[in-house]
């Protein structure tokens, strides 16, 4: 059954089209994650869900809008989960706690989730050879959560610091804390996270005189 045509001409899909596509996603992030990404393809990708690579072509366009899609996907729940536990914080240094900790719960939650987008952000190309994703991916996290240190040393909660700069540096340590305890699944995921969260909070927090940081 084809998408139903609007009167503006835009494709309508259907609730089982969005079903398909959702399973066909799924079965994409478990075989990215187990198989990584020489490994994956459309027909490994159709095997997993138990059906043909055909199928796959008419709801994508191909491998690579299967992977965008994916991404999309993947951000989208990791935005609901983080941003609620952050906006239950009244301050700057509550909410940078909160969102460290947060990644790392999902973290623990949805490995097979981060491992795709590792596979796919190290290896998607565009037609003309350069990366797909990378540093500018993140950008809209990198953005958000230097607007959120600038809020904080608006009120005087935080020192004076380069908000990007140590916005980038939050990320990066996330995203080693991810690839270390992937090397190492015993490491303690919730403890590795509280140490970075004392750690940036120390960095960026406000000192009253006498060198007594804010609480």
């Amino acid at each position: 059954m084809r998408p139903e045509i609007e009167p503006d001409g835009q494709k309508r899909t259907s609730y089982i089209e969005e079903a398909r596509r959702a399973q066909i996603i799924e079965s994409a992030i478990e075989t990215f994650a187990e198989l990584g990404y020489a490994n994956t393809s459309l027909a490994r990708i159709a095997e997993r869900v138990g059906i043909s690579k055909g199928v796959i072509s008419y709801h994508f366009a191909g491998k690579a809008e299967l992977m965008e899609q994916l991404v999309e996907q993947v951000y989208r729940e990791i935005t609901r989960f983080v941003l609620p536990r952050m906006e239950q914080e009244t301050t700057a240094t509550g909410a940078l706690r909160a969102n460290i900790r947060a990644v790392a719960a999902y973290m623990r939650d949805q490995p097979a989730r981060l491992l795709a987008l590792g596979e796919i952000f190290n290896n998607l190309r565009t037609p003309d050879g350069k990366r797909r994703y990378g540093v500018v991916s993140n950008e809209p996290i990198y953005a958000a959560r230097a607007e959120q240190f600038r809020l904080g040393q608006q009120t005087g909660e935080l020192r004076p610091f380069d908000p990007l700069v140590m916005s980038i540096t939050v990320q990066d340590a996330i995203d080693g804390m991810f690839a270390y305890w992937v090397t190492y699944p015993d490491h303690d995921l919730e403890a590795h996270a509280d140490e970075l969260a004392d750690l940036f909070v120390h960095a960026t927090r406000a000192e009253r005189p006498g060198g007594t940081g804010t609480p």
